[in-house]
């Protein structure tokens, strides 16, 4: 018998990368990457809303479905993920520039606590970890990273 984890996925409980997590991680950041081009041409209403629905969908196959209901519906989590997803909203109905300024403030309520870690492990990746090692930039990650200076795994 294999190890199963809450989604009912074989060797998911001993950290094994399947092609479902390989698929979300590809969508996740093929979202973050539409977004950007839709941020370059002026607010692109398709390239946002196909980010944007691109990140979603990425994230859910990543993490799970069960998981990502858990992680929306937290009560820490409801400002953000209700801004998020409103800004979602905005995007579609025709309003980008607008969707997309409460879409960035849902994102940083969501995921600001993952900011810390994402840091530390930049600071390791060779061209990147001398650029967060400048003077003025030092100051800034160091503030938002606080005392924690190793990663949670």
């Amino acid at each position: 018998l294999r190890p199963r984890d809450g989604d009912g996925d074989p060797q998911t409980a001993t950290g094994a990368m399947d092609d479902r997590k390989k698929i979300g991680i590809g969508l996740t950041s093929f979202g973050c990457g539409f977004t950007a081009l839709g941020v370059v041409f002026f607010f692109d209403r398709g390239l946002l809303a196909m980010g944007n629905l691109m990140f979603l969908s990425g994230v859910t196959l990543t993490i799970g479905p069960k998981q990502t209901v858990k992680f929306f519906v937290r009560p820490r989590n409801q400002r953000g993920a209700f801004c998020f997803l409103f800004g979602l909203a905005l995007v579609l109905y025709g309003w980008p520039f607008i969707g997309l300024l409460v879409e960035g403030y849902g994102f940083v309520a969501l995921f600001s606590a993952f900011f810390p870690t994402v840091l530390i492990f930049l600071k390791r990746v060779p061209v990147l970890g001398s650029f967060l090692s400048l003077p003025g930039v030092k100051h800034v990650t160091t503030s938002i990273i606080g005392k924690s200076q190793t990663l949670p795994v």
